[in-house]
């Protein structure tokens, strides 16, 4: 069955000022959809076409290179569109307790992750991700993740944020950093959350 694209859950100006309309609607209609069709491509007449995503990314080390990126750029955007919104903008409960014990405090998470963003030499993704039930921040390159074989750090991830320059170019050009401190104003806590408790 192929995959496809999921509809981004708000409009394309939701995330103003933060993220541009035009950056979303780039990022979401062409590169999204791009990943998915070359991704269906790839697949075809193959074991693979039967899978779902999470098992391709479990496995992903049998595939090809283009299964790899693009299902891989197909599983990190579907979250990442899921984590940013208008939902709280805090944690709390039990997440907001597990990221204080992992990390001392919010800020702390936030300049940790944004460091891994920051210095992620080339594009790719930061991520914080549930690995034997802790939290833990990590970076992979390109399209990878953590849910894949090959990650050097494995576990379930429950916020990513994209560090290719199509998420940020139309706005910030080349201050990343910029776009790392300002996309913490649209991440929905809510929705990290329940990937949190889904994760434990």
């Amino acid at each position: 069955m192929a995959f496809s694209l999921p509809p981004l859950p708000y409009a394309f100006d939701a995330l103003e000022p933060h993220i541009d309309a035009q950056t979303m609607q780039i990022h979401h209609d062409k590169h999204h959809q791009a990943y998915v069709d070359n991704l269906n491509k790839a697949l075809a007449g193959t074991d693979g076409e039967n899978k779902t995503l999470e098992q391709l990314m479990d496995n992903i080390s049998a595939y090809p290179a283009a299964v790899r990126n693009n299902g891989g750029g197909h599983y990190n955007h579907t979250l990442f569109w899921t984590i940013l919104g208008t939902g709280a903008s805090a944690p709390t409960g039990d997440l907001a307790a597990a990221i204080n014990e992992a990390f001392g405090s919010l800020d702390a998470l936030k300049e940790k992750m944004s460091t891994a963003g920051a210095t992620r030499f080339g594009s790719g993704w930061a991520w914080l991700l549930v690995s034997d039930g802790k939290l833990l921040v990590s970076s992979t390159p390109n399209q990878d993740n953590p849910l894949m074989d090959i990650a050097e750090v494995k576990g379930m991830p429950i916020l990513g944020i994209d560090v290719w320059e199509h998420a940020y170019y139309l706005k910030y050009q080349n201050r990343r950093p910029d776009y790392l401190k300002e996309i913490w104003n649209v991440i929905n806590w809510d929705a990290v959350a329940a990937r949190y408790k889904a994760a434990r």
